[in-house]
């Protein structure tokens, strides 16, 4: 049977932040004093583990991604350990991506080397600006020259797998600033870079007290330039917010985009598992976990688990899951994909394709699936034809 299933992905969430940025909406907390409880955390991710493990079905791990909050604020000690459980539940493919997300602020390079030593091959860093006003806009603990000193210090710890997350359109940048911090980031060579727009999430203090944003001209001109500096120096964009050097595309969001299936433990981890029921019909179900982190851990004792919820996507809202995920790839999708994953003909497809075709917002490829640069932009409105009964 999973020769029959997507490729399986394990998403890991560690929901502590130092301080809680203005502009983020993830489970994320502070611990304030207390010391973060690794141990039981430990204890926590594995026992949850073994509740889904009956839906991998088999599968090897392809990634896994640890996200956050910040996930380098636990030791290189606790990912050794937490790996080494992993294995024993799950086999690893031999070419596995295991990417950490790190800020500048609460790293160094002896944490490095041990991230490395765990088994890690990939960082993303979380930048966001080199910019002291943009960093302090939005709330960010590290300097400038502490992104440039974190990055030299992943690269000697080993890493050649890196990727800079940087935002733009932050409060009051112009579109030269923008460029400045793309310049900045370009000069450090990373093989990855994710560059997204910053936006008012509902539940966070930018949305309660929103900053002073750029004018959507300028927003406008910043994401033209930008895109243009970054292809021009080699970082072609794959996905909507992303830019990668060849062979270098995060191979764990490439799951996601392609419908592939993922785990997901952790506090507030999400997860999309595939599988065959007893009736040998195909079901794709979403599930997620219980959020507070004490709430979590006390979980761990408690008969019910750790799943908070979770849904059967139904067959009439398969084909908008797909295309949500589908169509922020550059390249698109195969048409097959469509009726492997929607169960859906292609004929019915292609009935709903001519009207976003006709606005420009589609490619003309019979073979392939692919919003136009056009499409891109104006996503939610591709969506809502593709949509469309």
């Amino acid at each position: 049977m999973a020769e029959q299933l997507p490729p399986l992905s394990l998403y890991i969430h560690t929901p502590w932040c130092v301080r809680k940025c203005p502009y983020c909406d993830f489970n994320s907390h502070e611990p304030g004093t207390n010391a973060l409880p690794e141990a039981a955390y430990l204890a926590a991710l594995l026992s949850d583990l073994d509740g889904d493990l009956a839906l991998a079905s088999g599968r090897p791990l392809q990634t896994i991604f640890i996200g956050g909050g910040t996930p380098s604020l636990l030791s290189p000690t606790f990912y050794r350990q937490l790996f080494d459980g992993i294995r024993e539940r799950l086999s690893f493919s031999p070419t596995i991506e295991i990417t950490l997300e790190a800020n500048p602020g609460t790293t160094e390079q002896q944490r490095f080397i041990g991230y490395r030593d765990a088994g890690i091959n990939r960082l993303s860093l979380g930048v966001q600006s080199f910019r002291p006003t943009q960093l302090s806009a939005l709330g960010r603990i590290h300097t400038g020259n502490e992104a440039v000193t974190a990055i030299a210090e992943a690269r000697a710890a080993g890493f050649d797998n890196l990727n800079i997350d940087l935002m733009h359109g932050l409060p009051q940048q112009t579109p030269e600033q923008a460029m400045e911090d793309i310049d900045q980031a370009l000069a450090l060579n990373p093989e990855h870079l994710s560059w997204y727009q910053l936006t008012l999430e509902p539940n966070t203090a930018f949305f309660s007290h929103p900053p002073p944003l750029p004018e959507e001209e300028a927003l406008w001109d910043i994401q033209e330039a930008g895109h243009q500096r970054l292809e021009q120096a080699g970082l072609s964009r794959y996905e909507i917010s992303a830019y990668a050097r060849p062979g270098c595309q995060s191979r764990h969001n490439l799951n996601y985009w392609r419908f592939g299936d993922y785990l997901g433990i952790g506090a507030g981890a999400h997860g999309k598992l595939s599988y065959i029921d007893s009736q040998g019909k195909w079901q794709i179900e979403r599930r997620w976990k219980t959020r507070q982190p004490d709430a979590y851990l006390r979980r761990a004792n408690d008969p019910r688990g750790f799943v908070a919820g979770q849904q059967l996507i139904e067959p009439n809202e398969l084909p908008l899951e797909f295309a949500m995920n589908a169509l922020r790839l550059t390249e698109g999708v195969p048409l097959a994909d469509w009726t492997a994953h929607t169960g859906q003909p292609q004929a019915r497809l292609l009935a709903r394709l001519q009207s976003a075709q006709e606005k420009g917002l589609l490619m003309e490829m019979p073979e392939k699936l692919r919003a136009s640069p056009q499409g891109l932009l104006f996503l939610n409105e591709l969506l809502a034809l593709m949509s469309e009964e």
